[in-house]
């Protein structure tokens, strides 16, 4: 048979989860066996040109204007008439509805939706036309146990039709000295500074920085020496600097802005924090997890199904920045538990959350389908 041709559909190509999966895909699926193309809504920063650079051509087709944009359509059903794909496989709910829509108006023969999100903010109607959509496809991923509930529960789709994979995470070459040498003198970071750190969108419905900041102040009181590390950018990193100062923690709190290459700043963390309100699976637990840090992070999503509670990290209830505190206190008294945990997430990300283990379930579930398809 000749190559497989697999068209992801995406929303914006930036700087987030999905994306990065989606690069691993292009990198390293067989390019003997596979030709990739990427659809999406609009293409940010540096990461369009890896996918580029990975032999995965990237069709931007404009903001949807709403879920039935007829013309943002229509430029999609043109370049899958043109790429011609075996299988189309939309992420994100926009990517699902585009791969599901112009899959089925451009007649492509396999049809892959993939839930990336924990959608507990998702209103009934928004439940109503995922559930629409999803009878379109030929299949549906899950990237976490609690996704896969969802699918399966929450709007019933059949065994049959759900796959679990969970994320993978490509594990990062070590830091070099002199990387590390350099991030600690941008940050201003001295060397009995004790770091917590977290990495994200500043978006706090989601991410809740906020509760971290609180339980940081907290933690302050008792640890003079610690100071908060806070990686990525986005919309409420003002409010967030505000509570800052409010809490008279503005001088302990570092706000490293975006960052391309995140491994040298994992590695000046001496333990990583995740307050999130809601999340599918938590992929910087596993970069985290990678660096040898113990972690703590909220119950909620698939976080669970990532950290193992007592053994590679805690696991505490969303919006408590008191009971936050409390097991960020713990961990950073006790430096012989934290590295133990950081063997024990290390061990755990190389054995379950490996982009290896990804890629390799990703190929099996496109062979499945391809065979139980193309082959009629």
């Amino acid at each position: 048979m000749t190559k497989l041709r697999i068209l992801h559909c995406l929303e914006t190509v930036g700087s987030g989860g999905v994306e990065q999966l989606k690069l691993i895909t292009a990198r390293e699926l067989d390019k003997n066996r596979y030709e990739q193309a990427l659809i999406c809504t609009q293409a940010l920063g540096a990461l369009p040109a890896e996918f580029r650079r990975a032999g995965c051509a990237v069709h931007e087709i404009g903001v949807f204007r709403g879920i039935f944009d007829r013309e943002r359509y229509a430029r999609a059903v043109a370049v899958v008439r043109k790429f011609k794909p075996h299988i189309i496989h939309g992420a994100v709910y926009e990517g699902v509805a585009v791969a599901s829509l112009v899959g089925r108006l451009a007649g492509v023969p396999v049809i892959v939706g993939e839930e990336t999100s924990d959608p507990v903010n998702r209103l009934w109607r928004g439940h109503l036309l995922y559930r629409g959509l999803t009878t379109l496809t030929h299949q549906m991923v899950a990237v976490s146990p609690a996704v896969e509930g969802y699918l399966l529960n929450g709007i019933k789709l059949a065994r049959s039709k759900v796959t679990l994979i969970n994320n993978g995470v490509a594990e990062p070459a070590p830091a070099s000295a002199a990387q590390l040498r350099d991030v600690r003198n941008e940050l201003g970071i001295h060397p009995d500074d004790f770091i917590i750190g977290s990495c994200g969108r500043l978006l706090d419905e989601h991410k809740r920085f906020s509760d971290l900041i609180h339980a940081f102040a907290i933690v302050r009181e008792h640890l003079p020496k610690a100071r908060l590390l806070i990686v990525g950018e986005g919309p409420d990193e003002v409010m967030l600097r505000s509570l800052a100062h409010e809490l008279d923690v503005a001088k302990h709190v570092i706000f490293s802005g975006y960052q391309g290459d995140t491994r040298a700043f994992y590695e000046v963390m001496d333990l990583f924090a995740l307050a999130s309100a809601h999340e599918a699976f938590g992929l910087v637990l596993v970069e985290a997890m990678f660096a040898s840090l113990a972690v703590v992070a909220t119950r909620v999503g698939g976080i669970p199904s990532v950290v193992n509670d007592g053994e590679t990290g805690y696991l505490v209830a969303p919006k408590a920045p008191a009971e936050l505190a409390d097991r960020l206190k713990i961990l950073a008294e006790d430096a012989s538990q934290r590295r133990a945990m950081g063997r024990a997430g290390l061990a755990r990300a190389k054995s379950d959350f490996s982009s290896d283990r990804y890629v390799r379930q990703v190929d099996e579930l496109y062979q499945r389908l391809a065979s139980q398809r193309l082959n009629r």
